[in-house]
């Protein structure tokens, strides 16, 4: 023992160096154990002549941590078997390599905890893996729609359920999303119910078929300017996401009748289904779709090569169909619409739209009328060749009608506006007529019938010829209107408008005359003495005639009015105190635009206004500087103002 306490150190024995060979490797190693004693002796430390350099390989070596050397299959054996939806978040902060591996995990591939009883579970909110239901939902909007940011909400949710809505509507230019953003939502977003596809280009078939294969319970599906997506995913998405009810496909070029046929044959529960400008549909995909769905109610069929025989498979198999809308059907024909009324098929039908489709003519409209019991409610715009004797023999035909609009349809008279009130007056309650450029206004010598008291709702909307004649006439047979708009009308003045308010009876609650230039006071006056009492909305917007004098009446007999629009009207700062002084009026939306004689002194009558006030426009009102405005937005805090 002596001989080894007075060793001096010799060569044989130990150098007193250190115990590696190569003293860079000497941090990757584990220090001795307690248990061991060893003696090392000091050394002179040794003259370096030249500069120590160490690589770089060695650098990178030492500051990667000893987890991130795992590859990705430990990786994700480690992540599948976290506990809880938190710790899984704070995981895929770390980096973006740990977020795209976890959002790659499924519900089937995380490991279930051994060992817990059912009520640790029910009691213990962070413990649950995955919800049951997605009622989350997320709408990702040009540069922010992803790829990360995809997996980041997948990872997210994926502890509550998932997501149950997803919007994405555009892309990132530079990292748009793809199909990898969209295996993660997939694997994290299970109970996905709503799907929403806008104008991205990056996403194919591959990224559609993950969602279908991981989103069973979709039940709606919305495609907007896709083109990389074909027939195949459509096929997938049928197979897999049977629940689906509602289905929407526009401007998506390679999707066609393959797609449409299966989803008819393995979505038993579709219920609506629009199809705008897809070049690849034609009549087999939309035989094969009708032929199947037993229970679509609502279809909408747009900027289609289909041909009448569409028309008569929906004609015949749509008998569960309440709402059709058919636009721009540039190859249907006057027999398309006439073999689908005679189809005995839509016997259903509540709604009908039908724009800018050559097929319907007066003997294609009068079929659809009759085989259409039910029709309630019909919009035909820019129907070029229909005509007064289509448009009557249609009223007589479709009893139950209760609402017609008729927009830019140029071949309909005087005629034939009066011919459907004199069919129509058993039911018809709403009636607009819009841009219609073939009405004249004619004195007509009417017959002794009984008046259209079913009528709540009058729209003559930019109709040029609609004149004086045309409105003393409406007066006497629409006694119970309750809406009237008459906007656009240049020919329109007091003489026409007075006699329509007089003959009304149930009191008029919500009246448009904008843009009737010759429209005066007497008007604004007659109209709050006989209606004042039921007045709620009063539009005079570019009726450059009307003054002070009418909001004096208005602020006198006008009790219940809340929304007022007097834009570009010859009121001043008088007209608006004197709304201001009125003790019952309550004014929920004012709006003064382009008003140039209201100027900085209707600040305290715009004050006391603004206890009831909600929105207030004062655009383009030169007279009041932008002190004033900014006094008003402070003070009318809870006011939303336009200036």
């Amino acid at each position: 023992m002596s001989k080894v306490l007075g060793f001096s150190g010799g060569d044989d024995f130990c150098p007193g160096g250190s115990i590696y060979a190569n003293p860079k490797e000497a941090s990757f190693f584990l220090p001795l154990g307690p248990q061991v004693d060893v003696y090392f002796p000091p050394r002179k430390r040794s003259r370096v002549n030249a500069p120590f350099v160490l690589d770089g390989e060695w650098f990178e070596q030492k500051q990667k941590t000893s987890i991130e050397g795992l590859p990705d299959e430990c990786l994700f054996e480690i992540f599948r078997r976290l506990p809880a939806g938190e710790d899984r978040s704070a995981c895929a902060c770390v980096s973006k390599r740990w977020l795209m591996l976890l959002s790659s995990i499924c519900k089937d591939e995380i490991c279930a905890k051994k060992n817990t009883s059912a009520e640790n579970i029910e009691k213990d909110g962070d413990d649950v893996e995955f919800g049951g239901e997605g009622y989350l939902s997320r709408s990702l909007e040009g540069k922010k729609a992803t790829d990360v940011r995809l997996a980041a909400i997948a990872v997210g949710t994926a502890s509550r359920g998932g997501l149950g809505k997803l919007s994405i509507r555009g892309s990132n230019m530079c990292r748009g999303v793809t199909s990898l953003g969209l295996r993660a939502v997939a694997h994290g977003c299970p109970s996905l119910k709503s799907f929403s596809l806008w104008n991205v280009s990056n996403v194919g078939d591959e990224g559609l078929t993950e969602i279908a294969n991981g989103c069973h319970q979709l039940e709606k599906l919305d495609l907007c300017k896709c083109p990389a997506v074909t027939d195949k995913a459509l096929v997938a998405i049928a197979k897999n996401c049977q629940n689906l009810t509602e289905l929407s496909l526009e401007s998506c070029p390679n999707v066609g009748n393959e797609g449409l046929r299966a989803i008819g044959k393995f979505c038993p529960n579709l219920r609506s289904v629009t199809i705008k400008d897809c070049t690849g549909v034609s009549d087999q995909g939309i035989a094969g779709l009708f032929s199947s769905s037993l229970v679509l109610t609502k279809v909408k069929l747009q900027a289609l090569s289909v041909s009448d025989l569409s028309l008569a498979v929906i004609g015949h198999y749509g008998k569960s169909v309440t709402d059709l809308v058919l636009n721009c059907l540039p190859n249907v024909s006057e027999k398309g619409f006439w073999v689908m009324g005679n189809g005995s098929g839509l016997q259903k039908l509540k709604s009908l739209t039908v724009s800018s489709c050559r097929g319907v003519t007066d003997i294609g409209l009068e079929a659809v009328g009759k085989g259409c019991p039910n029709l309630k409610i019909a919009h035909l715009h820019k129907c070029a060749f229909l005509s007064d004797n289509g448009l009557i023999s249609f009223a007589k035909a479709a009893s139950s009608l209760e609402s017609l609009r008729l927009e830019e349809c140029h071949r309909i008279t005087q005629f034939g506006f009066f011919g459907v009130l004199f069919n129509c007056g058993a039911k018809l309650k709403s009636l607009s007529l819009v841009r219609c450029y073939g009405i004249k206004d004619l004195n007509l010598v009417l017959p002794t019938i009984s008046p259209c008291e079913s009528l709540r709702s009058l729209t003559i909307s930019n109709c040029p010829g609609f004149g004086d004649a045309s409105l003393s006439v409406l007066g006497k047979l629409c006694p119970k209107l309750q809406h009237v708009e008459l906007s656009g009308l240049d020919g329109v003045t007091d003489a026409g408008v007075v006699p329509l308010l007089e003959s009304s009876e149930a009191g008029l609650v919500k009246v448009n005359l904008s843009g009737c230039t010759n429209v005066t006071d007497k008007v604004v006056s007659s109209l709050a003495n006989l209606h004042g009492w039921t007045l709620e909305n009063l539009n005079l917007d570019g009726c450059k005639n009307i003054s002070d004098a009418s909001l004096m009446a208005i602020a006198e007999n006008c009790a219940l009015l809340c929304d007022l629009d007097v834009s570009k009207c010859s009121i001043t700062d008088a007209g608006i105190a004197a709304l201001a002084n009125a003790q019952q009026i309550n004014l929920q939306i004012l709006s003064l635009s382009g008003c140039a004689l209201v100027s900085d002194r209707s600040l305290p009558a715009l004050r006391k206004l603004g206890r009831t006030l909600l929105g207030l426009n004062i655009q383009h009102c030169n007279a009041i500087n932008s002190g004033t405005v900014d006094m008003l937005v402070e003070l009318l805090w809870r006011c939303d103002i336009l200036s």
